[in-house]
C-alpha cells in the first residue's frame, strides 16, 4: 500500500482571505536549485518576478524562514508564497448568509461573483469574502457555482468535515433546483427530461454535446410564461432540476432545446467579452434551493434563495442594463 505523504501546515497566514500558494518540488527532475524549478514552473510570471520574490524573502519553507534562491533542489520539499493579487473590480452586490452553524455556512451568491479563487478572480470571490467577513479562515467550499450564476452555495467550517459534505454532491445526495428565464416556445412539450453526453475541454470556453452514453440529465419544467409585445412566443420562467453536475449542463441543455438563457454570453454562441466592471444584464440563472441530510448532524436541511431574476421582475429594465439592485437578481 502506498503511504500517504504528510503535508506540513502552512507557515504563512492568509492574505485578504486567500491562502498562500503551496508548491511541492517533484521527486524527479534535473534542477539544481529551488530557484531553477520555480522559474520554470512559474514561467508565465517571468524570471524577474521569481527573483524579486526570493530577494524580498517572500518564498518560505515549512519553518517560515525565507528560502535562498541558491538553495539546493530537494525532491519533496514544500515551499510557500503569496502571489501578487490581480487588480479586481469589486462586485458591488451583497453576499447574503442564509444559514450558519458550527459545521456549515450557506450563502446566497450574487451574479458575477466567483465561488473560489481562480484565474483573475481571487480576493473578489465568495470564499475569500466570507473568510474575511465571518472571520472563518478555515472555511472551504463544498461545491461551486459558475461565476455568472447566482444562488445558494454550501461552505464547510471545519476542514476535517469537508469530505463528508463534498461526498453528498459526488454521490448526488443533494437535491438542487434552479430557476431560469428564457424564451417561451408554445410548440415545445414540457415538462421533459433531457439526456445527453457533454464534454468540456480544458482551455475551451464552451462545453458541447457529443454522441455517446449520456452523462448529463436535466429536468425542465415551465413555471409560467408571458407575452412580449411585438415578439413571437414571449418569455418564460423555468424550473430546472439537474440530476448530474456537468460543467454548464443546464445552459447547454436549454440552448439545445432552442431556449437559450437570457444574458448567456456562451450559448448558443460566444459573444464578445464585456469590460471589467460591467455588471449589466446578468445571466438569468439562479440556484434556487438546496436540500440534503446533514452527514455530520443528521439534520434535514432545506435552503431557499431570496433572489428574484431581474429579467422576470422587469425585462425592459434588465435589457436596458439599468436594473442593478440586489432585489432584482443581483
Amino acid at each position: 500500500m502506498r503511504r500517504k505523504s504528510h503535508t506540513p501546515p502552512s507557515p504563512l497566514p492568509q492574505r485578504h482571505g486567500v491562502d498562500p500558494v503551496r508548491v511541492r518540488l517533484p521527486a524527479a527532475g534535473t534542477w539544481r536549485t529551488v530557484r531553477e524549478h520555480l522559474v520554470e514552473r512559474l514561467s508565465g510570471a517571468g524570471a524577474g518576478v521569481v527573483d524579486g520574490m526570493f530577494d524580498a524573502g517572500r518564498i518560505v519553507g515549512a519553518d517560515g524562514r525565507p528560502v535562498a534562491a541558491d538553495a539546493p533542489y530537494v525532491p519533496g520539499l514544500f515551499v510557500w508564497f503569496h502571489r501578487d493579487l490581480p487588480d479586481e473590480v469589486p462586485v458591488p452586490f451583497p453576499l447574503e448568509v442564509v444559514h450558519r452553524d458550527e459545521h456549515i455556512v450557506v450563502a446566497d451568491k450574487p451574479h458575477f461573483l466567483a465561488t473560489t479563487p481562480r484565474g483573475s478572480h481571487v480576493a473578489e470571490t465568495a470564499l475569500a469574502r466570507l473568510r474575511r467577513e465571518l472571520d472563518l479562515p478555515a472555511l472551504t467550499a463544498a461545491h461551486r457555482l459558475d461565476r455568472l450564476t447566482a444562488g445558494l452555495v454550501l461552505f464547510t467550517v471545519r476542514p476535517e468535515e469537508r469530505g463528508a459534505y463534498q461526498t453528498l454532491f459526488r454521490d448526488r445526495r443533494v437535491r438542487k433546483e434552479y430557476e431560469a428565464v428564457a424564451p417561451y416556445d408554445p410548440a415545445l412539450p414540457l415538462p421533459r427530461t433531457v439526456r445527453s453526453r457533454i464534454v468540456k475541454e480544458r482551455g475551451v470556453l464552451t462545453a458541447r454535446e457529443v454522441p455517446g452514453e449520456p452523462n448529463a440529465v436535466s429536468r425542465v419544467e415551465l413555471f409560467e410564461h408571458r407575452d412580449r409585445p411585438g415578439e413571437p412566443g414571449g418569455l418564460a420562467r423555468y424550473r430546472l432540476t439537474p440530476a448530474t453536475g456537468q460543467t454548464h449542463q443546464l445552459r447547454v441543455h436549454m440552448a439545445a432545446l432552442g431556449l437559450p438563457l437570457l444574458g448567456d454570453p456562451l450559448y448558443p454562441q460566444v459573444t464578445a467579452p464585456v469590460p471589467a466592471g460591467d455588471f449589466r444584464r446578468p445571466l438569468q440563472l439562479l440556484a434556487r434551493s438546496l436540500e440534503f441530510t446533514d452527514p455530520v448532524t443528521g439534520e434535514e436541511h432545506r435552503f431557499r434563495s431570496g433572489r428574484v431574476l431581474a429579467a422576470w421582475a422587469c425585462h425592459a429594465r434588465w435589457a436596458a442594463g439599468t436594473d442593478d439592485g440586489p432585489s432584482a437578481g443581483q
